[in-house]
């Protein structure tokens, strides 16, 4: 069967679970269905060009998270948004010219679209995403602080406000108060959950470029507390540990592969959910992310009645009754605190390299002297429970004047063990983060 790439806005991360089979009866005793919404749907609305944008920016998110799975080996947690790096790497894009656009559009799956058209992109994204389901919370900004001893150049501020909704603000870099302004912008933007996304500033510094999103839904059937118990967790490093972990009974998109079994659990209206992958026998969460990197994680649904046997082969999504098991749990991660130059050097092995070289950067058209990126950081943060999941996350880009800047059948479906899962809206199918959670 071809695999294509999904269009998510997606969450990934590693946590565990154990899957036995599936039935295909939907009236069994105490079975209990989704619980179906009245809020609207709001699809977004893509072009034939902006969907292959987003096929392919979903390759950057699974690449993403196959690069930080690789770089890091400590066995802990994670969470990231490819996503708000596309959106911040899309402002950088905008005033890049040569070589370095071509860099930045190639891996981030923009291929040579031009900066137009990835701005408009990212517009349709920015706006329309929050728009999906009103009972999903979604909020994207973005920000530009500008050193006040620079100039931002017209061309760069109109296509900021017009396409990514962000004025640039001229501060003075060396007083203090800069550093507690967008600290406090960041504390705002994320619900408090990140209080900062900088510790200090450069006084050369030309400026900061943000991007915050904030999400928070509510599962469509949420679990109930009273079925909530400790159970033992195995880690990726075989520590068994105790954590609460959440039941219910659900009837519920399901499929597996020679890899790993997955399970899609909606929020709100349905259009968001979150798709979670737990290894299949001698398989680890290492073989799943190597696998979404090379093929995605787009598979046919299938609507049946009855027992049919072909629609029970591989790799095809069919409505399952799931005696669900998941643990309630809460990552942080920053990129800060990976091995190396953090985020800069995950995208320099992705293959984004002259952006952040101050000797050969093309970055001509955001200020009135050219610009290279010096600093790259991203936090983020979830939390699941038996209400649903709250995530938020921060990137901030920094660039110095290039003069200045040196750069070197029924299926018990329980979490103990690590899985990986991804949060993703239908419609367009754009990822959102990637994030990895092994019990540590």
């Amino acid at each position: 069967m071809k695999k294509k790439y999904l269009f998510y806005i997606t969450v990934i991360s590693v946590l565990g679970m154990t899957l036995p089979s599936c039935s295909s009866s939907n009236e069994e005793a105490g079975m209990k269905e989704y619980v179906k919404m009245n809020a609207p749907q709001v699809k977004i609305q893509l072009t034939d060009e902006q969907r292959v944008f987003v096929n392919d920016n979903n390759t950057f998110s699974f690449n993403f998270l196959k690069t930080v799975n690789e770089t890091d080996r400590s066995g802990k947690s994670f969470i990231y948004s490819p996503l708000s790096i596309t959106f911040v790497l899309g402002m950088v894009n905008d005033a890049s010219t040569g070589i370095t656009k071509q860099e930045l559009e190639q891996t981030l799956g923009f291929h040579k679209g031009g900066a137009q058209a990835v701005n408009e992109y990212c517009k349709n994204l920015i706006d329309n995403l929050p728009r999906a389901d009103e009972k999903v919370e979604l909020n994207i900004a973005n920000a530009i602080f500008m050193n006040n001893r620079y100039t931002v150049k017209p061309e760069f501020q109109q296509d900021m406000r017009q396409y990514y909704n962000a004025t640039a603000e001229a501060l003075d870099f060396s007083s203090l108060k800069t550093l507690d302004h967008i600290n406090g912008w960041c504390n705002k933007q994320t619900k408090g959950l990140i209080p900062t996304i900088i510790d200090d500033i450069n006084s050369n510094m030309v400026t900061f470029l943000l991007n915050a999103i904030y999400f928070k839904a509510d599962w469509t059937s949420q679990f109930d507390e009273k079925n909530t118990r400790t159970e033992t967790f195995t880690t990726e490093a075989g520590k068994v540990k105790e954590v609460p972990m959440m039941y219910q009974d659900v009837l519920i998109w399901y499929m597996r592969n020679d890899t790993y079994s997955a399970l899609k659990i909606p929020y709100g209206n349905e259009l968001w959910s979150m798709t979670v992958m737990l290894p299949e026998e001698g398989k680890s969460t290492d073989d799943i992310i190597d696998l979404l990197a090379e093929i995605g994680m787009d598979y046919p649904y299938y609507q049946y009645e009855g027992n049919d046997e072909e629609m029970l082969k591989n790799d095809i999504y069919y409505e399952c009754k799931v005696n669900l098991g998941i643990p309630r749990f809460e990552t942080s991660s920053d990129t800060d605190e990976l091995p190396d130059n953090g985020l800069i050097s995950l995208l320099q092995k992705m293959g984004i390299n002259r952006v952040f070289d101050a000797d050969s950067a093309e970055i001509p058209n955001m200020a009135n002297e050219p610009v290279s990126i010096s600093k790259m950081r991203q936090k983020a943060k979830i939390e699941v429970n038996e209400k649903g999941t709250e995530m938020t996350t921060v990137t901030v880009a920094g660039a110095l004047a290039s003069a200045n800047f040196r750069y070197y059948p029924p299926a018990d479906f329980h979490a103990n063990r690590p899985f990986v899962y991804v949060i993703s809206e239908r419609s367009s199918g754009a990822i959102l983060a990637v994030g990895k959670y092994t019990g540590e």
